[in-house]
C-alpha cells in the first residue's frame, strides 16, 4: 500500500504574490504615493494568509444563526456570529478599507488604492466585503445628500478607522415582489407625530447585523393614499437598534439558506413600524439610491477579480505539486494551455476593473469641470459593465479552475467547492448580468455615454508606440468599428432587437476596452509577459453580436 499523501495548494503574502497589481500601482502612482502604498500592503499581505485568513476559516466554519427568543418566551430576534466574524469587522476599521476612499489624503487616487486593498482583501475576509460594499455606498449618499446630522454622525461612524466606533450599513432593497425592479417596493412609510416610520417585509437583507441600513419605501399622504412606480420611492435612512441595544420595531423571520456566502448573516425582515429618516428628495429614491449602487458594483467587480486571482495563485501552485502520468502538472500542455487561457481572462477583467476604481476616484477629485463631466459619463457607463462583465468571466474561469483540481476540487474539506457557491453570487448581487446589460442602454440613451467611450478608445489607441503591439492595435480598432456601427443602428432597430443584442452589445464593448487596457499596460509596463498577454487576448473574438432571431418564444415554449 502506498503511504502517499498529496500535498495541497499554498499561499504566501498576497501582494508579493502579485506582479500585475504591483506593475499597475507602478505605472499610476507618484513615486512618494508608492512606497508608502507598497510598505502598507506589504504588511496587509502578510496578514492576510495569517490572522486575517484564520479569522475567516472561523467564520466559514461557523455560520451566524438566529435565536429568535430567549429562554422564557421573549422575542429577542439575535443573531449570533462567530468571533472570527467580529474580528474581521475590526479589521476592515484598522485597515481603513472603506476610510481610505473618504479621506482622500493621496487625491484623484484614493479610490484606485482602496479597491486595490479590497481586492487582496476579499478573498481573505469570508464575504465581510459584502457588508463594506454597503457600508461604503451608505457614505457615498451620506457625502451628497445627508443633512448635517446624518454627517456628522452616521457618516463619521461609517468612515472611521476605530474599531469601537466602525458602522457598517445594509442596503434593504428586495422585496417579494421583486428584486432588480424596485417598482414594485411594498413598504410604506408614514409619518407619526413627526417622525417617519416604515412598515413592509424586505425579503433579503445582506449582513442584517449592521447598525444601519439604506431602504426604499412609499410615503403614504394623509388618506394613506401612495404613488404606485419608481416615482412614488424615497429614500430612507435607519438605524436598527435603540439606545438600550433593542431591535426598533423590526422583526427577523428568518436566516436565509443560500447557496453559498454562509458566513454572511442574510435575513427576511419585517418592519413594524421602525423609526426612519428621509434621506434627498420626497420621490427622488431611486435617482438618489443610484450613488449607492455604483459604489458596490465597483466592489462587486473588485472582490470578483480578487476571488478569481486567489483561485488562480492556488491552481497555479497546486499545478507545481501534483503528479499525473509521470509529470506535474505544470509541465503538462493541455493543463498549461487551459491555465494560460484562465490568466489572460483574467488579467483583462482585472484591468477593467481597476480602470473602474480609477474613474470613480477622479470623479470624486477632478482636475477640472472639463474633465469631471467626461470622468462621470465613462463612469456611468463603465460600471454596470465592469460588473456583468467581470462576474460572469469569473464564473467561467471558476468552473475551469475547480476542476483543474481534479477529485480534491470536489471535496469539501480542501475548501475548494466554496468558490464555486461563493462566486455564483457576483453574478446576481447588485443586479443580473441582464439588468445591467439593459442599465447600459440607458447610460447611452441618457448620458450619451458611448461618444464618450469612442472619445476614451481613440485617445488610448493614438498613445499605444509599441511596434510589437501593432497587430493586436488593429485588431481592436476593427472591433471598435463594428461596435460603433452597431451603436449608430440601434437607433433604428425594433426595441426588441436592441433589447436582446444587449447583453452581446455590453461584452463586445468589454471586450474591446479590457483589450486596449491590456494593450496599454504592455505599452507602459514592457514586460514580456504584459505583451504576450495582451496580445493573446486580442487574438480572440472581441466583437461577439449575433444576427437577431425573433423565434426564442417558439423555442421555448413552442
Amino acid at each position: 500500500m502506498s503511504d502517499f499523501f498529496q500535498t495541497g495548494p499554498e499561499l504566501s503574502n498576497t501582494y508579493e504574490l502579485d506582479p500585475i497589481l504591483k506593475e499597475l500601482l507602478s505605472r499610476k502612482l507618484p513615486t512618494d504615493m508608492l512606497k508608502t502604498v507598497e510598505e502598507d500592503f506589504k504588511k496587509f499581505g502578510n496578514r492576510l494568509v495569517s490572522d486575517v485568513l484564520a479569522f475567516s476559516n472561523d467564520a466559514e466554519s461557523n455560520p451566524p444563526y438566529l435565536v429568535s427568543h430567549d429562554p422564557w418566551g421573549r422575542r429577542i430576534d439575535e443573531i449570533v456570529t462567530s468571533n472570527g466574524w467580529k474580528e474581521l469587522d475590526k479589521v476592515s476599521a484598522e485597515e481603513g478599507i472603506v476610510a481610505i476612499g473618504y479621506e482622500r489624503k493621496f487625491g484623484e487616487y484614493s479610490r484606485l488604492i482602496q479597491f486595490a486593498k479590497i481586492f487582496l482583501f476579499h478573498p481573505s475576509s469570508a464575504y465581510y466585503s459584502c457588508p463594506l460594499a454597503m457600508t461604503d455606498g451608505a457614505a457615498k449618499l451620506i457625502e451628497e445628500y445627508g443633512d448635517e446630522e446624518l454627517k456628522t454622525g452616521a457618516f463619521v461612524h461609517l468612515t472611521t478607522r476605530n474599531p469601537s466606533q466602525f458602522w457598517t450599513s445594509g442596503q434593504w432593497m428586495t422585496e417579494k415582489t421583486g428584486g432588480s425592479d424596485v417598482s414594485n417596493t411594498e413598504t410604506v412609510a408614514r409619518l407619526e407625530n413627526g417622525q417617519y416610520r416604515l412598515y413592509g417585509v424586505k425579503w433579503f437583507t445582506s449582513a442584517t447585523t449592521s447598525q444601519m441600513a439604506m431602504t426604499l419605501a412609499r410615503i403614504e399622504d394623509e388618506n394613506g393614499e401612495t404613488i404606485e412606480g419608481s416615482r412614488g420611492l424615497s429614500l430612507f435612512y435607519l438605524e436598527l437598534r435603540d439606545s438600550e441595544g433593542k431591535l426598533q420595531n423590526i422583526e427577523i423571520q428568518r436566516l436565509k439558506d443560500k447557496l453559498g456566502t454562509k458566513a454572511l448573516p442574510t435575513a427576511e425582515l419585517q418592519l413594524k413600524g421602525v423609526p426612519a429618516k428621509l434621506v434627498g428628495e420626497i420621490g427622488s429614491g431611486v435617482k438618489t439610491i443610484a450613488t449607492l449602487f455604483n459604489v458596490t458594483r465597483i466592489y462587486n467587480a473588485c472582490t470578483t477579480i480578487g476571488a478569481w486571482k486567489r483561485l488562480m495563485d492556488l491552481a497555479r501552485d497546486y499545478a507545481k505539486k501534483r503528479s499525473a502520468f509521470g509529470n506535474t502538472l505544470d509541465k503538462q500542455p493541455l493543463h498549461l494551455k487551459n491555465l494560460a487561457h484562465l490568466e489572460v481572462q483574467y488579467q483583462a477583467s482585472f484591468h477593467l476593473a481597476m480602470y473602474v476604481a480609477e474613474l470613480l476616484g477622479k470623479d470624486e477629485v477632478p482636475s477640472s469641470e472639463t474633465d469631471k463631466e467626461r470622468v462621470f459619463k465613462l463612469l456611468r457607463f463603465f460600471t454596470p459593465i465592469a460588473k456583468l462583465y467581470t462576474a460572469k468571466n469569473n464564473m467561467i474561469a471558476t468552473s475551469e479552475l475547480v476542476e483543474s483540481f481534479g477529485g480534491a476540487g470536489y471535496v469539501e474539506d480542501t475548501g475548494i467547492p466554496k468558490w464555486l457557491r461563493d462566486n455564483q453570487t457576483l453574478t446576481i448581487w447588485e443586479g443580473t448580468t441582464n439588468v445591467l446589460s439593459l442599465d447600459v442602454l440607458r447610460s447611452i440613451a441618457k448620458e450619451d455615454a458611448f461618444r464618450h467611450f469612442a472619445d476614451e478608445v481613440n485617445e488610448k489607441l493614438a498613445k499605444l508606440e509599441n511596434i510589437k503591439l501593432k497587430d493586436s492595435k488593429q485588431k481592436v480598432q476593427l472591433a471598435f468599428e463594428k461596435l460603433c456601427q452597431h451603436a449608430v443602428a440601434m437607433a433604428k432597430m425594433p426595441r426588441e432587437e436592441v433589447e436582446a443584442k444587449a447583453r452581446e452589445f455590453a461584452f463586445s464593448i468589454g471586450n474591446v476596452m479590457s483589450a486596449i487596457l491590456l494593450l496599454e499596460h504592455a505599452n507602459e509596463s514592457k514586460t514580456d509577459r504584459s505583451l504576450k498577454v495582451a496580445q493573446r487576448f486580442c487574438e480572440s473574438n472581441l466583437y461577439t453580436i449575433q444576427d437577431f432571431k425573433k423565434d426564442d418564444h417558439e423555442i421555448i415554449f413552442g
